[in-house]
């Protein structure tokens, strides 16, 4: 892992994106810099506003993925429609057809758009939303939460930083699904504290 005591915007456009270096003990990050490390979504260890800013899910969200499996292409279509009557731009994903499909499939499609910064964040949406979100996951930089209440929403995002929702759609009637996504989208991660442990999350992601 590299080491800096000083990390210039020259650095940040130098280093791979995704990777994580480590800032020494009094070491600095030039404004420049914080903007770039953000962009390339660059964790740097040792230093808490680096972290903050490379790890906080972006807001304001204004590019959704969206998909869903063949249990739930009514209810993303709706969310869809929603979000961009809304005038956000959605990458839709699928499926669009009564044909089965396999949730990690669509799931991967979500997410990749959201770890390469591609989307602000994503929405995965199956008959329960635990597969979805199992599988989301699984990709480097993904926290997906699987949220059946507003309050689990705005816990995702503000306590642990979640940039993908996962969906039931069995679960939730449509409007109340609708409520869920538009309490996780209005909802930063800001707190010191809360993002200081997604440092410890991403962390996590490089251990055995």
């Amino acid at each position: 892992m590299k080491s800096f005591s000083i990390i210039t915007e020259a650095d940040a456009r130098g280093l791979e994106p995704g990777s994580t270096v480590t800032l020494t003990a009094g070491g600095h990050v030039t404004p420049l810099a914080h903007d770039t490390l953000k962009e390339r979504r660059i964790t740097v260890v040792g230093a808490a506003d680096a972290v903050s800013e490379a790890l906080a899910p972006a807001f304001p969200v204004r590019r959704v993925a969206v998909g869903a499996d063949h249990t739930s292409v009514a209810l993303k279509a709706r969310i869809r429609d929603v979000l961009r009557q809304r005038g956000l731009q959605v990458i839709d994903v699928g499926t669009d057809g009564p044909d089965a499909v396999d949730y990690p499939d669509i799931a991967a499609r979500v997410a990749r758009h959201v770890a390469r910064n591609e989307a602000d964040a994503g929405i995965v949406i199956d008959g329960a939303g635990l597969g979805s979100a199992i599988a989301a996951n699984k990709l480097h930089g993904i926290r997906a939460a699987m949220c059946s209440s507003r309050t689990l929403a705005r816990y995702a995002r503000e306590h642990n930083g979640a940039n993908v929702l996962a969906l039931g759609a069995t679960l939730q009637q449509p409007e109340e699904a609708l409520e869920i996504m538009n309490t996780f989208l209005a909802t930063p991660t800001t707190e010191p504290r809360y993002l200081r442990r997604l440092a410890k999350i991403s962390q996590l992601e490089r251990t055995q």
